[in-house]
């Protein structure tokens, strides 16, 4: 498409020379802008897709793909229940489960905090926690007064392996004197870190049958757990256990009725940040115009004397094209690795950054993870990428066509 001549020629415009060098820095700031547009998108959606994917991770992880639910009752026969739905096709793992909100009192703390009961073997089981744990040991969790708590409570609260804290359940007992809270006086067995803040902060474990007896559930629990092998298709597999269930009573949801409005709340935020940023590629392709068209308006003479010389416009539109492309094609490509590059050692870069200004860049406790994501999506970088150089082609066919158009007389007069 390009011939050797139109490549010569366009590669001798795009040099600056003594006289020509303004139209030659407009280009080059027009090179830097495509460049910063790409990396910030490339660099702007891979942080979004890492806390896309983190936040589902520890969601999905700590919280399953769906629970079945009593309907404003304890779930009664739940052994049963449970052992239905571990014959359901795609499911693997099922945890029964008792949940209340109680106060947490320490020596010189208090808040509230989720209790959560599980049988000891299935916190074992339960990988997302028990892969963390960072102090003690969940063979000691047994007992109906041991619990386990998140590191980020146990540093609030100044408790250790052994220490004693008071539970208060508002679910007390009806009295002479009137209801009275349920108070338990437990101790720490063992220590997690979920990798995920709110649940590190606010989350109480205990055994199964300490947490019914507490929380007045009798032999019943406040729901089921399920986790599945393909988070993605968890339709069929709800259904399924609807199916299998067959009770009216109970309540099957998963994780995309439950969080559907997170999900759309990410997904619009992400897609107003991807048009957001790629109002810097436009005003750096509106830079390609300006250099394109200052370049023509300079080159007049020039392209009178290629004209006469026997160059057809075909040609003279090819050179500029040349010349404008260049600067789009290299500008996303520098944007492209930097983007990359930057995306993929953004963890590192937090690190040194924090170090050099002392500041506290990504806050857990305000982000509810304990760092800072970024997964690359191939597929978008492919898509910015081809959006950049879109931009700068179309950006080079206005300045080219009046390059095209220009008459060698009327150029050759004037000069």
């Amino acid at each position: 498409m390009f011939g050797r001549f139109e490549r010569v020629v366009a590669w001798r415009y795009l040099r600056a020379r003594k006289g020509e060098r303004f139209a030659s820095l407009i280009a080059l700031f027009s090179l830097i802008g495509i460049a910063l547009g790409v990396a910030t998108l490339i660099i702007v959606m891979s942080v979004m897709n890492g806390f896309k994917a983190d936040l589902m991770g520890r969601i999905l992880g700590l919280h399953g793909e769906m629970s079945v639910y009593g309907s404003g009752r304890p779930i009664e026969n739940w052994q049963e229940d449970v052992q239905l739905i571990s014959q359901v096709p795609g499911v693997t793992q099922v945890l029964p489960m008792a949940q209340g909100t109680v106060l947490l009192e320490a020596p010189h703390y208090s808040s509230g905090a989720l209790l959560e009961g599980v049988l000891p073997q299935d916190l074992k089981a339960w990988t997302a926690l028990s892969q963390g744990v960072i102090a003690g040991s969940l063979g000691a969790f047994s007992a109906d007064d041991s619990v386990a708590i998140g590191v980020t409570l146990a540093s609030r609260a100044g408790l250790a392996i052994g220490s004693s804290l008071t539970l208060l359940s508002p679910n007390g007992q009806a009295t002479p004197l009137g209801t009275m809270p349920r108070v338990r006086q437990v101790h720490v067995v063992a220590i997690f870190d979920a990798n995920w803040n709110d649940y590190n902060s606010n989350v109480v474990l205990m055994p199964l049958n300490g947490a019914q007896h507490f929380l007045l559930l009798g032999n019943g629990i406040s729901l089921i757990q399920v986790s599945t092998q393909d988070p993605m298709d968890v339709g069929q597999v709800r259904q399924a256990i609807a199916d299998r269930l067959n009770d009216p009573r109970l309540r099957v949801l998963d994780w995309t009725q439950s969080a559907n409005g997170f999900l759309d709340a990410v997904n619009v935020e992400q897609n107003v940040m991807f048009l957001i940023l790629t109002l810097i590629i436009l005003v750096a392709a509106f830079n390609v115009i300006s250099s394109l068209i200052m370049m023509v308006k300079d080159k007049s003479r020039d392209i009178a004397v290629l004209r006469t010389f026997g160059a057809s416009r075909g040609s003279v539109m090819r050179i500029f094209l040349m010349c404008g492309a260049s600067v789009g094609v290299l500008g996303t490509c520098l944007g492209t690795g930097l983007g990359i590059s930057f995306a993929l050692n953004i963890e590192r870069i937090r690190h040194v950054l924090e170090g050099l200004t002392g500041t506290n860049l990504f806050n857990s406790e305000v982000y509810f993870l304990s760092h800072l994501p970024a997964k690359l999506i191939w597929s978008q970088v492919i898509e910015v990428v081809s959006l950049a150089l879109l931009l700068s082609l179309l950006a080079t066919l206005y300045p080219s066509w009046r390059a095209a158009r220009t008459d060698p007389i009327e150029a050759l007069r004037h000069e």
